[in-house]
């Protein structure tokens, strides 16, 4: 396999873990070839000593100790001492006697993959080289998403977020854009769809406005019949329509010295667009009724998920109106792409209540949430009611009955002789024989255990039983 040159990087470091010098020294001139560095501990307490005192990309560590021991026993008290305090550091589990419920433990541990003496040079430094890279990937990311948390907490610290919880960049960047523009007195479009959150990013705009300390005013153009919208929005003198018996202030009067959020604001009527340019151009208006003008100090902000654009092609919204709300969008992407956000609203929404089982976080950052943030809240409070023993399995989610398309059927289960067939040509590297079949090495440990497969490796290689 190909690699690139790592220039100003350190060495790669193996720690090796075995009381046989002459594995050791073995796998030191193999690892030499890549330049990879090597480690040397004959015992568990040398191996664990050394990770704390050097830096190690990776462990390759036996299973067994001494000469009369065989159980492997000692290999996993060593394995859970490593994960217990690395719990991202790669670990091979090297040895002369396989047992597969051993490695079926392991690997459902974490266990990076369980390899047989004597190994296969070609694979085992084929398997290290892909380790070693997805590791570096996962502290490149690891890294990354430590720079979004501090990004994170330092806007927090300076800006009023309102609670908002979000660990994507793209939610970073909406955030830090709201909180920019929040002090300049322009209208503010925010778009979106439905249930992403738009509402929250306009709490965070008045929030960080000039204005926080005036009222913060909501209305939903969309929840009020066309011929009562004009009312809600501008007020009414008692007699201006059928059931006015008194005067009633409207939402721009409530929201004087302060912010008003005009919610689906593709439903306002022609004549109520015409009236709301004026507004906002001179803040004078009339209520229904009334030759009285009035005057407000108002900070607009506008929300809708619907297609302006088309609609003003259509003759249903004014382009002039367009232009005046839209001097700053604020652009809400979908839950489905900002889904480093979705477990942490999870847990957020589910607070103590319960906790998210491995299976269940999975199937919640591959579901697609064509309801966005409102339908994750409604999961999770749902399945917090209906789950046993306090921890949510994805049964409970009932994901997949609500999805919106079919997934494409899967791929046709390999049987017991195809298994066997791969486990040979892979020469007992589990991880070679699981990329063949197409599966992780999870999913090849489960087929082996539930097959009966009982795999033991001598000189001659893959030996199964069954």
């Amino acid at each position: 396999m190909s690699r690139q040159i790592r220039h100003n990087a350190p060495m790669r470091t193996i720690l090796v873990i075995d009381d046989n010098p002459a594995v050791i020294t073995a796998l030191d001139l193999l690892f030499g070839l890549r330049e990879i560095r090597t480690l040397r501990a004959a015992t568990p307490g040398q191996g664990l000593a050394l990770l704390e005192r050097e830096r190690v990309d990776m462990v390759v560590q036996d299973m067994n100790f001494h000469a009369d021991t065989t159980s492997g026993e000692e290999g996993v008290a060593l394995f859970r001492a490593i994960r217990e305090k690395h719990p991202d550091l790669p670990v091979i589990l090297l040895t002369a006697w396989t047992h597969l419920p051993t490695a079926v433990e392991l690997v459902k541990a974490g266990a990076a993959d369980y390899l047989s003496k004597p190994w296969d040079d070609a694979k085992l430094l084929a398997t290290v080289e892909n380790l070693l890279e997805l590791s570096e990937s996962t502290q490149e990311v690891t890294r990354l998403r430590g720079e979004r948390r501090a990004h994170r907490s330092a806007l927090a610290e300076k800006f009023d977020l309102r609670g908002l919880v979000f660990s994507s960049s793209a939610m970073a960047r909406l955030v830090e854009l709201a909180v920019q523009v929040a002090r300049a007195d322009v209208p503010v479009l925010i778009t979106g769809p439905n249930g992403a959150g738009k509402e929250r990013i306009a709490e965070i705009v008045h929030a960080n406005s000039a204005v926080k300390t005036g009222p913060f005013v909501i209305v939903n153009c969309g929840a009020l019949p066309s011929e009562l919208i004009e009312a809600e929005l501008f007020g009414a003198e008692a007699g201006a329509y059928t059931g006015a018996n008194k005067a009633r202030e409207g939402r721009f009067e409530l929201a004087d010295g302060g912010t008003l959020m005009l919610d689906e604001i593709g439903n306002l009527p022609l004549s109520g667009q015409m009236k709301l340019l004026r507004i906002l151009e001179t803040g004078q208006f009339e209520r229904l009724g009334s030759s009285k003008t009035r005057q407000v100090k108002v900070r607009v902000l506008s929300a809708t998920n619907a297609d302006l654009a088309g609609m003003i092609r259509e003759g249903r919204f004014r382009e002039d109106l367009f232009y005046r709300l839209n001097v700053i969008e604020l652009e809400l992407p979908t839950l489905a792409a900002r889904c480093d956000d979705i477990l942490p609203l999870a847990e957020h929404f589910l607070g103590s209540a319960a906790t998210l089982s491995a299976e269940a976080r999975a199937a919640l950052v591959d579901y697609p949430w064509p309801g966005n943030v409102r339908e994750l809240k409604n999961a999770i409070q749902r399945a917090s009611l209906l789950c046993r023993d306090g921890l949510i399995q994805p049964s409970d989610l009932a994901l997949a009955a609500r999805a919106p398309a079919a997934r494409p059927p899967a791929a046709a289960e390999p049987d017991r002789g195809t298994i066997e067939a791969a486990l040979a040509r892979a020469g007992g590297v589990i991880s070679q024989a699981a990329a063949e079949l197409g599966l992780s090495r999870q999913a090849l440990y489960r087929r082996l255990e539930k097959m009966g497969i009982n795999g033991g490796v001598d000189g001659k290689g893959l030996r199964v039983e069954g």
